[in-house]
């Protein structure tokens, strides 16, 4: 059941999406005037357009598969959630969307760094120091790796000495 309510949810989502985001979108004046260029919203719509008949392929497949399942009922999907609340899963969840929030005020080197160690936590690492080391060494490594080498630019952070630190890991290379 849970899996139906996320085919559905998901579902949802890419058509709210679709009809606010990708068909509203400003296309530029210079790709008006050439009637041979495909258009930036083209694969946007493409990719949703074939997702949205995925899902709807899956949460067919779904109800199919479970017809007549006594366990198939909300009353079922209600009881089996509460365990969903206390699982690793749904914690490991809550740091991602924990981290997608500080990402742009911290920066990717440090919330990198607390997304690794958090999820060590997690996984149930019992060498904290050893795991907090390797998570600042992967993060730097990461943020050199896309910025200097890849030429990718990663959020560097509004506090001023992470800005300041997320710059000079970039003038590296």
């Amino acid at each position: 059941m849970f899996e139906l309510f996320c085919n559905i949810g998901l579902f949802v989502f890419l058509v709210y999406s679709y009809f606010t985001h990708v068909i509203e979108a400003k296309i530029p004046k210079s790709y008006l005037k050439n009637p041979n260029v495909i258009h930036p919203s083209a694969w946007p719509k493409a990719i949703i357009i074939l997702l949205l008949i995925c899902l709807a392929v899956n949460i067919y497949k779904i109800i199919k598969k479970n017809k007549g399942n006594p366990d198939f009922t909300f009353a079922k999907f209600v009881e089996n959630s509460k365990e969903f609340f206390k699982s690793k899963m749904f914690i490991g969840m809550l740091i991602l969307i924990a981290a997608s929030f500080l990402l742009e005020p911290l920066g990717f080197v440090v919330t990198a760094a607390l997304l690794m160690f958090s999820y060590g936590l997690l996984l149930g690492e019992k060498k904290v120091w050893r795991m907090a080391i390797v998570s600042v060494v992967v993060a730097l490594l990461m943020h050199i790796l896309f910025s200097g080498l890849l030429d990718v630019t990663l959020p560097r952070g509004e506090v001023p000495f992470l800005r300041n630190f997320a710059l000079f890991l970039e003038n590296l290379f």
